[in-house]
């Protein structure tokens, strides 16, 4: 297994301390791992769309304006 080393903000690694009994690493692991699985699957899902880039951002412009009108 290779080693990796993260930093984190001074104030979270003070409440991080109030829960000795957790075992950060396997946290950060699992959030890690979690995260490259969704990024495959959208890769994939990408990968055999027919959507252009442009398409994309049209999309996400009337997504915006659609929310932005809703809040």
């Amino acid at each position: 297994m290779v080693n990796m080393t993260l930093s984190i903000p001074e104030e979270l690694a003070k409440k991080m301390k109030l829960f000795k009994e957790i075992r950060w690493s396997e946290i950060a692991r699992q959030a890690i791992e979690k995260r490259v699985e969704d990024l495959e699957i959208m890769n994939r899902i990408a990968s055999k769309s027919k959507l252009t880039e442009r398409d994309a951002i049209e999309i996400g412009k009337i997504i915006k304006r659609s929310a932005s009108k809703k809040f």
